[in-house]
């Protein structure tokens, strides 16, 4: 059987950005699939008592620079506390991830990636189309063709039914990581994920 973990994320949260490659690189070691699923926020938080960035209280919003800063120590990954581009608004980038779904999970995987480096570690705007096609270009996909399928009907249908699919299985944050029944809110949880991994046995 295979194992399947589905991937609730935004390509503009710092902590997705932390936490993906370390997720590839478990599920690969437990022989699991990632299922990639970027989904709205914008609609998630309202329903979960969750705000955006700048309406959250003083404490908690100096507290996130803390654990920014302490995760990027202890990876040992470029970070940008305050980038440029941050926040914007993530739909179009978001449902490109949708149209990319289409070229399979690993091509939306590997875009995925791309947005969260330029996001977090290199200034990029994802708001901002030519950005958006140059990243889908650097990891071997059609910039243009992905771009106009992102504002096509098609992807926002997806992307609208991948935030309902995530709504119901009481996603609140981002990232989350759904297996076997379980979700893990949080690249800090990523150890938990893991052992669920193994106690699920070897994919057949």
């Amino acid at each position: 059987m295979t194992k399947i973990i589905d991937y609730y994320f935004t390509p503009v949260s710092p902590w997705a950005y932390l936490g993906h490659r370390r997720l590839l690189a478990i599920a690969s070691a437990a022989g699991a699939v990632v299922d990639p699923k970027p989904v709205d926020y914008g609609r998630i938080f309202p329903l979960s008592g969750g705000l955006p960035l700048k309406q959250r209280a003083a404490q908690r919003q100096a507290y996130r620079f803390m654990e920014l800063r302490r995760w990027r120590a202890h990876l040992g990954v470029p970070l940008n506390l305050e980038p440029r581009h941050f926040p914007v608004d993530a739909t179009l980038a978001s449902r490109m991830l949708v149209a990319a779904r289409t070229e399979g999970a690993p091509a939306a995987l590997a875009l995925a990636g791309a947005m969260l480096s330029a996001c977090w570690a290199e200034e990029g705007n994802l708001a901002d189309e030519g950005t958006l096609a140059a990243l889908a270009q650097g990891v071997g996909l059609d910039g243009a063709a992905l771009l106009a399928a992102a504002r096509g009907e098609a992807a926002a249908s997806s992307y609208a039914a991948l935030t309902d699919e995530a709504i119901a299985r009481n996603v609140f944050g981002a990232p989350t990581y759904a297996f076997g029944g379980e979700i893990f809110w949080g690249q800090d949880r990523l150890d938990f994920l893991e052992r669920a991994l193994a106690a699920a046995g070897p994919a057949a």
